[in-house]
């Protein structure tokens, strides 16, 4: 998972940045999200272990974001009704 927050008033402009980039390697599957306070969220997924080397975005240019990537790694545990235990 991919969250920058933009320079006030350029949410747009990040927004649009974060869609063009293009990784090495497709993922399985990739959604990009926008929130409130002009923040962009990407979202990929992938056929690895989560200790694996997967493609990432990168940093925008400091004049776009407010501070530094966020970045987390997340492992899915199913999904409400899957049947599987735990759920």
């Amino acid at each position: 998972m991919w969250e920058a927050r933009a320079v006030p008033g350029r949410g747009e402009d990040l927004l649009a940045w974060a869609r063009a980039q293009e990784l090495p390697r497709p993922p399985l599957r990739r959604e990009t999200f926008r929130a409130p306070q002009d923040r962009v969220l990407v979202v990929t997924w992938w056929d690895a272990d989560a200790d694996a080397e997967v493609p990432e975005l990168p940093e925008p240019d400091g004049g776009l974001v407010t501070r530094a990537v966020h970045r987390w790694r997340f492992e899915s545990l199913g999904t409400e009704g899957s049947g599987r235990s735990g759920d």
